[in-house]
């Protein structure tokens, strides 16, 4: 189903598609203020662009010496090509630790490889312990957005969910009650669980060493009290130096969320006396992407969520309407590399507007590359009869000045004669919430013209 398709379903409820856009529309203010504070902010922006280019450009020699420098530490390093190896190691790590119970903090590699439904299916028990990722699992649902996964429930709808998996009382959505529940419900889970599973925001490829970012502690709380932690990136996760990592937890937070910094940055450096710690090390499709010189900058993402914050399509259409692991503009970019044809609309889904480049802390042109991929899937991909005859149309009367200014006027004095019903009805979604300006008696053209004569 197409994007447009899946946007058609989250808007019928149009209450909660006005508080959905709210909501990140105060995200993005707030991080607009958090921006404004820091003195060279965008010096950090060109800083982190310039930091991630020279990892791409470099990255196999800064793969190998992580991997020499975390195997010094005591961690033990796995390589995989694609989703289905990911899954396969972390399941036999598990294996050799008789684990049945595994915490995981939140992890968009995991969710790309689909690793959750894979660990079930062996008969292991897996409990995100993100608040916003254990409500989207409890409701058997993918994350929406990759900071704020549950962003599009209400705390009204989380109230009647903790009720049937929790066991809560009814309470009109009272978040510090249900907060407090979850607290107890995890707190349990932390303490019975015999693995732990991590995402990496950065690795460091002069420590062995990484980063995981969390606000409520959870990664900690897993990883610290479980036998055997398991970390689980892509291979675009690496930076190369220690002193580079301030640079992109100043840029991190303030662009998710508008924070100064996250409030758990916990570095991981080597396994504690008697423990296991594990990373793994995931390609699937990134080296491809990697090789597609107009989009390989769409791997310097640091995964701050700030370009859907920002995007108007996005914030109105919900992220469940992108069918894919990484919604919003940069995934619009990078689900096309990983299934053209699935992910084929995903381009199309935006308005060109440039915001989403404007706040991308690492400087990804995503706006241009959204317009590079669709030049590529109307070359690739068989578009439908409709829109390829409005396309042809349209491309006839901009080639032909005398048409398009026929077409102008036509235009025009059809909004100016036309009763207003002809125009505003049912076929018209867009004039549902907006009127069209005044149409003014004289054009540019005309008066650009008239001008020129009158010298």
């Amino acid at each position: 189903m197409s994007h447009s398709k899946k946007a058609e379903i989250f808007n019928k409820n149009e209450a909660k598609v006005n508080w959905h856009d709210k909501a990140l529309w105060y995200v993005r203010e707030k991080r607009d203020l958090s921006a404004h504070k820091v003195q060279g902010w965008e010096y950090l922006r060109e800083l982190a662009s310039g930091i991630k280019a020279n990892v791409l450009s470099n990255l196999d020699e800064y793969l190998i010496q992580f991997e020499k420098n975390a195997q010094k530490n005591g961690i033990k390093v796995h390589w995989a090509s694609n989703a289905e190896e990911h899954n396969i190691i972390v399941n036999n790590i598990l294996a050799e630790h008789n684990a049945k119970k595994v915490v995981k903090s939140k992890s968009m590699l995991t969710e790309e490889c689909h690793l959750n439904p894979y660990l079930e299916s062996k008969g292991i028990e897996v409990i995100d312990t993100d608040l916003g990722e254990r409500i989207v699992q409890l409701a058997k649902e993918s994350p929406s957005h990759i900071v704020l996964p549950a962003i599009h429930k209400t705390k009204e709808e989380v109230d009647i969910l903790f009720q049937e998996y929790l066991g809560t009382k009814p309470n009109f959505g009272n978040p510090e009650y249900l907060t407090h529940e979850a607290r107890k419900h995890l707190r349990d889970k932390f303490l019975k669980a015999d693995a732990a599973i991590t995402g990496v925001n950065f690795a460091i490829a002069d420590t062995g060493g990484f980063v995981v970012c969390t606000n409520e502690g959870n990664a900690d709380m897993g990883a610290h009290l479980a036998k055997v932690h398991i970390a689980c990136m892509g291979i675009e996760k690496i930076i190369p130096k220690e002193k580079h990592l301030g640079i992109f937890l100043r840029l991190l937070a303030r662009s998710a969320t508008g924070q100064p910094i996250t409030t758990y940055s916990s570095h991981f450096n080597k396994p504690a006396t008697g423990k296991e710690m594990h990373i793994v090390i995931v390609d699937n499709g990134r080296t491809e992407q990697l090789s597609r010189e107009d989009f390989r900058a769409s791997l310097h993402c640091i995964r701050c969520g700030a370009c859907m914050n920002t995007c108007p399509i996005y914030r109105r259409s919900g992220g469940h309407s992108y069918d894919a692991t990484i919604p919003g503009p940069i995934g619009s970019i990078l689900s096309p590399g990983m299934d053209m044809k699935k992910h084929s609309s995903l381009p199309f889904a935006s308005t060109l507007c440039g915001s989403c480049s404007n706040v991308c802390p690492v400087k990804i042109n995503i706006h241009k590359q959204l317009y590079k991929w669709r030049q590529v899937i109307v070359k690739q991909q068989k578009q439908p009869l409709l829109k390829n005859s409005i396309l042809k149309i349209a491309g006839v009367v901009l080639s032909k000045p005398r048409l398009y200014s026929l077409s102008g006027k036509s235009a025009r004095f059809i909004l100016k004669k036309a009763p207003k019903f002809m125009i505003y009805n049912r076929l018209n979604t867009w004039g549902k919430a907006r009127d069209l300006p005044e149409v003014k008696n004289e054009i540019f053209d005309e008066w650009y013209k008239k001008r020129t004569k009158n010298g």
